[in-house]
């Protein structure tokens, strides 16, 4: 005689810990702006070895910015403080990065102000509707963020007349995504609003 079969118990979700490799690498860009930041300002954006030195900080920085995401989504690592620090620490870098460009002439101010206001309104707008739902990266929005770490990248290292004159159109086509991204990202915020 058998028994009726047991039920099987639920499987329990596993509880990802905050400290990991991916988060890890999020507060190391965190910690990389203060550092290249002071890169900047030693620099005086005059000293070729600094603004080297700042380029490749940039770099690095910019570089855990893509290696943290995969790592989180690969490895079922994403947690709520990464959610919340990963974009944090994006616009601490680029905004840093901007500010100290126009601070030292090499970047008109209006371009740092579009560029900035784009980026705390997104941010922004993703907490006005996340009860709602979430506003997801598109594909536009990651050709941003690549189009203004190229930019910036070129706008600091110290580039021959000749080459340097291409930093502004890359910077333009930054810009340009940027604010088209912006409006897209508008209107998914009201659609996200409209929804039942």
């Amino acid at each position: 005689m058998t028994g009726a079969a047991e039920p099987t118990p639920a499987p329990v979700a596993a509880r990802v810990p905050v400290l990991n490799a991916a988060n890890a690498l999020t507060l190391l860009r965190l910690v990389l702006v203060p550092v290249f930041a002071a890169s900047v300002v030693v620099s005086e954006m005059t000293s070729a070895g600094w603004r080297i030195a700042a380029c490749l900080i940039f770099a690095v920085a910019s570089a855990t910015d893509l290696v943290d995401g995969w790592i989180a989504r690969r490895f079922g690592l994403v947690t709520s403080v990464g959610k919340v620090a990963d974009p944090i620490a994006d616009k601490a870098l680029t905004g840093a990065a901007l500010l100290l460009l126009s601070w030292y002439d090499g970047l008109p101010w209006w371009v740092t102000a579009v560029i900035l206001v784009r980026e705390l309104g997104i941010t922004a707008l993703r907490f006005w509707v996340i009860r709602h739902g979430v506003i997801a990266a598109s594909r536009g929005g990651k050709a941003k963020t690549a189009l203004q770490i190229l930019a910036i990248a070129w706008y600091l290292w110290p580039m021959p007349a000749s080459v340097a004159v291409v930093g502004p159109w890359i910077m333009a086509a930054a810009v340009a995504v940027t604010v088209v991204t912006g409006f897209d990202y508008l209107a998914q915020a009201f659609r996200l609003r409209r929804r039942p």
